[in-house]
């Protein structure tokens, strides 16, 4: 049986070497097009990107989605990401903090993120799997670990069906995210790749979480990483089955649409540039983050990892004075066209554009 610890190295080496995003569906922002103004009537520089989530203020609605920990090569990576957070004034995950409650030595690779971002928003990681096992006790002692502003419950039940040494038992996940709900730090419910539905959305709030990462189709597959690892244990039914459902779930776009329920909603899932951060808030997202493209940056350090982010933030600010926005909150309500595919997914799942209107923090949201 391969460690937790040896699974999240061979993780981030396939991820920074390997074609691990999706193949055939895409996270849905080519069928988005905002509004351009051309009387824009500001300047760019006038435009305030600051926001605020979960009570912690950021300077761009942007994070650093969560990546790794867990084995000693992991905490110069780590490092790096955390001071590019820290000198952006951005929020950053960590990876699953499971490895660090089966090996304490491992619990440096992960701290080391509050060390080097003292001042920002630094949200915690475990897996809805596991919190059945840990209870509130054990989330407690992860989120001391690294005096987490959050703690994040990641879903990633695809990645574990096809993982040989995956945790395959859902049952009763549900009744565990609400029982971690009663710490007064906020919890966070993340997916992994595979998106999340309204009927999973409105659950989950039932369930007292604070905020949905919808982590959808479109950028990572945990399915795809699952392949490479099979490939090289020579398991080939793992292999296949990984590689039927290497694209499977619902893409990024339409699962924004799908957690507009009241909560505050991260949109992660093939986020690629400032243009693709400035749809997601525009179609009802609070903030967005992204993990993949800052790994191999990370693995050469922090300048690298500032220059990729500062780049998307200055696209980001590009996209909002194009669309007249001076600040985030005009951004919420930027008018939004939605055409193509995801158009027919909005229609065919039933949503009404007036409907998530009300719903979201959009007020022009046009299905054409």
């Amino acid at each position: 049986m391969v460690s937790t610890s040896q699974r999240k190295i061979e993780h981030l080496q396939l991820c920074a070497a390997s074609p691990v995003e999706s193949r055939k569906i895409k996270a849905g922002f080519e069928d988005i097009m905002l509004v351009h103004r051309a009387l824009p009537e500001m300047g760019m520089d006038d435009i305030d990107l600051s926001t605020e989530f979960l009570g912690r203020k950021m300077n761009a609605p942007f994070m650093i989605a969560s990546i790794t920990g867990g084995h000693p090569d992991t905490t110069p990576i780590n490092a790096a990401l955390a001071r590019a957070a820290e000198e952006l004034g951005i929020g950053i995950g960590v990876g699953s903090q499971r490895a660090a409650i089966e090996d304490p030595a491992q619990e440096a690779s992960f701290r080391v993120v509050r060390d080097e971002a003292p001042d920002v928003f630094v949200y915690g990681n475990i897996g809805a799997a596991q919190i059945k096992q840990y209870g509130v006790e054990g989330v407690e002692k992860l989120i001391e670990m690294i005096d987490a502003d959050a703690m994040a419950i990641h879903l990633n039940f695809l990645q574990e069906a096809i993982q040989p040494e995956g945790d395959r038992n859902a049952s009763d996940a549900l009744e565990s995210i609400k029982e971690i709900c009663s710490l007064k730090t906020p919890i966070i419910v993340k997916e992994t790749g595979a998106g999340i539905s309204h009927e999973d959305a409105l659950l989950l709030k039932k369930a007292g979480v604070s905020a949905i990462d919808v982590g959808g189709v479109g950028g990572t597959t945990w399915s795809g990483v699952e392949v490479y690892r099979a490939r090289a244990r020579e398991d080939t039914r793992s292999e296949l089955i990984g590689e039927l459902f290497w694209d499977f779930g619902i893409p990024t776009v339409p699962s924004i649409i799908e957690c507009s329920v009241s909560l505050p909603v991260i949109a992660t899932g093939g986020i690629r540039s400032g243009l693709d951060i400035a749809k997601s808030i525009a179609m009802g997202a609070s903030v967005a983050s992204a993990a993949l493209p800052f790994v191999a940056p990370a693995m050469k350090g922090e300048e690298e990892v500032i220059e990729s982010i500062s780049l998307m933030i200055d696209e980001l600010k590009v996209a909002m004075f194009l669309c007249g926005c001076r600040d985030v909150k005009k951004l919420h309500s930027a008018p939004a066209i939605v055409t193509g595919w995801t158009r027919e997914y909005i229609e065919l799942r039933g949503f009404d554009a007036k409907e998530l209107a009300l719903r979201s923090e959009s007020s022009e949201l046009q299905i054409v």
